[in-house]
């Protein structure tokens, strides 16, 4: 878990502010394979995250997904 917290602090704040509170707080319900697309989705460039997350770009398939759920309110 201490290397995915680190595998989510990015260089853009935006994203920091995405990525760890869903780690922290909803990745560990999810099922295995949707935990393994989130590890897959720490590989992608910090661009490519943010563009996906704020919809300028479409997401890959495999992410599309895991990537609405980032996106959901958290409570």
């Amino acid at each position: 878990m201490n290397r995915l917290r680190w595998r989510c602090r990015r260089g853009m704040l935006e994203l920091d502010a995405w990525l760890s509170p869903f780690l922290e707080q909803r990745l560990p319900a999810l099922p295995a394979d949707q935990q393994q697309a989130f590890i897959r989705l720490l590989d992608a460039e910090d661009d490519d995250l943010y563009g996906w997350l704020t919809g300028r770009e479409p997401p890959p398939a495999e992410f599309s997904a895991l990537l609405e759920r980032i996106k959901e309110p958290r409570s």
